[in-house]
């Protein structure tokens, strides 16, 4: 017998969730099916307000020399389709030109698969491919015998005296009067006509009322929330105009060196190359492909020789990746804030929708989206999947590496990192807060005991792969080349204390300061805190100042009595979470009694610890010092040798007194 578990019963909060969920794909169904059968509207309007975002700049120019709004609006639309239907139209003469004169470079071509055929490797696999084709064709071009000539039971094929041969039958249409002949001609230009139509009067009308439309979004998007629709409509405005100059300029420089190549190398018709290759980059990864394949071709068909084509090859094979590697880069900058995943699935999705308008335009209408993403709280998911940004913050990343127990990677964007900032910096705000990431899942019972270990583990051979790392004067020579390295130097508050704290020499340190390890990081209760000391004693180590780590279990009544108290200048007790004042206390007060030359320090780094709170953990712990931060508690260090040590020095250097 099987017995059937009753089905759980769903909370009212699960019960919104998915009716949240089907609510959010219904209306994204609707969306796209918007999107996809109301396409000739929305291409020529979409058209239309991206290429206001391209005149808009001049528009503006022309306003400040004093012109009139209206004017000024007209003289820009009618400029820039002057030079787009100038350029259609010289493409259209460079096409005729070309389709003249291509019967001429058939001979070559045939030269060419003749003298192709005529080597060994190539008319063996020529002349078999055409064996099997001539053998394919035969067989689907043998007409099929009708069943009365069959004999059967196989029998011989008898005819039928009965038997005709069908008439032939010819339907002729009549001649087309002059009302068809015009409709004929005039019916293929009317859809092209009628959508640039459509996109000069919004162009138009856009310019024209720019401000009113922005109020007018401002309004349907909240007026209660001026400052975020304002913020996110100016970014908008400034990522695309920005997107759409530069990659105009620096697509139609691309042309004008191609054009400019293929012309001194011979290619005919070489400005109708060179505007397609201009006009094709705007497609992202693949125009450029699509825009060298055509000249390829002809550079065959036109020189009997090889020559041509192997120029052309090279052409494309230096200006391309000159202009997308070397150019793009430096005039873009971050100005799109696309992630490459993002780029390659928004060319599928809108050439999907709207064929290869779409793929023109997927670019700019992904930037749009993912700017709304950046400013409304409730489309953040946009900018997450398809942002430049990344995903995770620097604590977060930090922490999921020591999860996945792999500190390499960790090592790796350490060291990107210290191009930038200081060691001391990457401790406190990346690796330290991602620690108390830890303490806090350990605190609500999320993390095993075995990952509390691996956490540790993992940080142990990180500190050991920076063991190399000084905190010394940053270098200015080399820059981060990981996005999310960048991401983390930029979103931190700008802080050079850790560069103020000097690395001290030891011959220059007091003599109870000049042991090998006169610095001990005891851990305060549980592994994340022994993670922390750890940190803490490769920041002394970098300042000069050797540190050994002891964990939690050193504290207990039977352990404390094993540390070693000769060498010791000062220890210092880590905690990341809030283990209680009383713990604290008493850990302090075992410290104190094991090693009574020895500072006590107490290092509490848990996000909710500030200035004031470490000055009532210091009067309720009786700490000598308290520190609220990985660099705070290694200026106290370096402070106390650095004065231990003018002590020393004074007492040496003071002369002896004079005998009567």
């Amino acid at each position: 017998m099987i017995s059937r578990q009753p089905l759980k019963a769903r909370t009212t909060e699960e019960v919104l969730g998915l009716i949240s969920a089907l609510a959010v794909a219904i209306f994204a169904v609707i969306i796209i099916a918007l999107l996809y059968f109301g396409r000739d509207i929305l291409v020529p309007v979409a058209l239309a307000i991206l290429l206001s975002f391209v005149l808009a700049p001049l528009v503006a120019q022309l306003q400040r020399l004093r012109a009139p709004r209206g004017l000024a609006v007209v003289s820009v639309v009618v400029l820039a389709f002057v030079v787009i239907f100038t350029l259609g139209s010289l493409l259209a003469t460079q096409l005729t030109q070309l389709a003249s004169e291509l019967p001429s470079y058939q001979s070559t071509m045939s030269n060419k698969i003749q003298s192709f055929r005529d080597t060994k490797a190539g008319r063996g696999t020529l002349e078999r491919a055409s064996d099997m084709l001539k053998d394919l064709g035969k067989e689907l071009d043998k007409p099929k015998e009708p069943e009365a000539a069959r004999a059967p039971s196989g029998g011989l094929r008898t005819s039928s005296p009965s038997a005709q041969a069908p008439i032939p039958v010819e339907v002729r249409q009549p001649d087309p009067g002059a009302l068809d002949s015009l409709r004929t001609l005039i019916s293929p230009l009317i859809h092209p006509l009628a959508t640039t139509g459509i996109i000069i009067i919004f162009v138009i009308f856009i310019l024209l009322q720019r401000e009113d439309l922005r109020n007018r979004l401002i309004r349907l998007a909240g007026s209660s929330d001026m400052q975020r629709t304002t913020a996110a409509l100016d970014d908008a405005a400034y990522r695309l105009s920005r997107l759409f100059l530069t990659q105009l300029a620096v697509n139609g420089a691309f042309g004008v060196v191609i054009g400019t190549g293929l012309w001194f190398i011979g290619i005919p018709s070489a400005i109708l190359w060179g505007i397609l290759a201009a006009a094709l980059r705007f497609v992202p990864y693949i125009g450029a492909v699509i825009g060298a394949a055509f000249p390829l071709a002809l550079a065959a068909a036109v020189d009997p020789g090889w020559s041509m084509l192997i120029w052309t090859l090279v052409l494309f094979l230096v200006v391309e990746p000159l202009v997308g590697h070397v150019i793009e880069p430096m005039v873009y900058g971050r100005s799109t804030g696309l992630s490459p995943v993002a780029v390659v699935v928004s060319a599928a999705f809108w050439t999907a929708l709207w064929g290869p308008i779409g793929l023109v335009l997927a670019t700019p209408l992904t930037v749009c989206l993912v700017v709304i993403g950046r400013h409304v709280e409730s489309l953040e998911f946009l900018d997450v999947m398809f942002g430049d940004r990344p995903a995770l913050s620097p604590p977060e990343i930090f922490y999921q590496r020591m999860l996945a127990n792999d500190p390499t990677e960790a090592a790796g964007k350490a060291e990107e990192f210290l191009k930038e900032r200081s060691l001391i910096a990457y401790c406190d705000e990346v690796a330290v807060k991602g620690l108390q990431l830890a303490q806090a899942d350990a605190d609500r019972g999320a993390l095993a005991v075995d990952r509390l270990a691996t956490i540790r583990d993992s940080v142990a051979e990180l500190t050991a792969d920076l063991s190399d790392q000084t905190d010394g004067p940053l270098p200015k020579s080399e820059s981060i080349s990981d996005p999310e390295t960048a991401s983390a130097v930029d979103g931190l508050v700008t802080n050079q204390a850790g560069d103020t704290i000097p690395v001290l020499a030891r011959d220059r340190l007091a003599e109870e300061w000049q042991s090998e390890q006169p610095v001990l990081c005891v851990a305060g209760r549980t592994p994340i805190d022994e993670a922390a000391a750890l940190l803490l004693a490769q920041l002394s180590s970098a300042h000069g100042l050797g540190a050994k780590v002891s964990g939690a279990e050193s504290l207990s009544t039977a352990n404390v009595i094993k540390l070693e108290p000769a060498g010791v200048a000062i220890a210092c007790l880590v905690y990341l979470g809030n283990s209680g004042v009383a713990h604290m206390r008493y850990s302090v007060r075992r410290l104190k009694r094991r090693l009574p030359r020895a500072s006590v320090m107490l290092v509490c780094c848990a996000a909710d610890v500030d200035q004031d709170a470490a000055k009532g953990l210091q009067e309720a712990t009786k700490a000598d010092l308290v520190a609220a931060s990985m660099g705070e508690a290694v200026r106290m260090c370096v402070e106390a040798a650095q004065a231990k040590a003018s002590q020393h020095t004074s007492l040496v250097r003071e002369p002896p007194a004079a005998v009567a």
